[in-house]
């Protein structure tokens, strides 16, 4: 049953294995550009695991970022996640020992796998949760590692691989637009994020677009719950 519910999981992230590898080889690249080796693109990967927070990592390192300047910019770039947690707080429940794990690698591509997917009878949610985690950190260590090894090793110019980051978010979003006939939460995501990106600025608009998002989204939620018992 292991063997299959690994199986079932490989197959579900197959996507994000393709878009790790590429992204974490953009940050593994830029990370070797700044002089940081090996070593380090394999501990960022397994220690902090987050995309836009270990790209915005490198900047950081090589300016020389105080520490209240780093754990600012870090939770402004990770804001997003504390509104993932909350929606899978059910979803994680009674997983026992997996659950802080699980907690740790929740990425944007593996939020998308564990809530749109569901495993087949007979395969535990949380084991099915687990393995989606622990594969996709997977994925993205190689990437890193691999990334710093070419862009340490080959004479290339790899000027604009950071636009990686945005082509995977953009190709995860066309993904969940095609495969879910809702699109009503696709809508406000892009509605709010546009409207906050207006009035706050490129700056400052990550919170109060995911505090607008979360809000419409459960006010969707309550209205879809009431026009259905009506």
């Amino acid at each position: 049953m292991k063997k299959q519910a690994l199986k079932i999981a490989f197959r579900d992230t197959i996507p994000v294995l393709t878009g790790y590898l590429f992204l974490g080889a953009g940050f593994g690249i830029l990370l070797s550009e700044k002089g940081y080796g090996i070593i380090w693109a394999f501990f960022m990967a397994l220690f902090m695991f987050a995309g836009s927070g270990q790209y915005l990592a490198v900047s950081l390192l090589a300016g020389q970022a105080s520490l209240i300047s780093t754990a600012v910019a870090t939770l402004l770039v990770n804001a997003r996640h504390l509104f993932y947690g909350i929606s899978l707080v059910d979803t994680y429940k009674d997983a026992g020992k997996k659950k802080s794990y699980m907690i740790f690698g929740l990425t944007d591509e593996t939020y998308s796998l564990v809530t749109q997917n569901q495993p087949p009878e007979g395969i535990s949610r949380h084991g099915y949760c687990f393995l989606v985690t622990l594969l996709d950190h997977i994925y993205w260590i190689c990437g890193c590692v691999l990334g710093n090894f070419l862009g340490t090793t080959l004479p290339f110019d790899f000027a604009g691989v950071e636009f990686v980051l945005t082509a995977l978010f953009v190709t995860m979003f066309v993904e969940q637009w095609l495969s879910n006939k809702n699109h009503r939460p696709a809508i406000i995501g892009v509605m709010s994020t546009v409207l906050c990106l207006l009035i706050f600025g490129s700056e400052l608009f990550l919170i109060p677009s995911m505090v607008l998002i979360a809000l419409l989204l459960t006010i969707s939620r309550k209205t879809a719950r009431r026009a259905v018992n009506a």
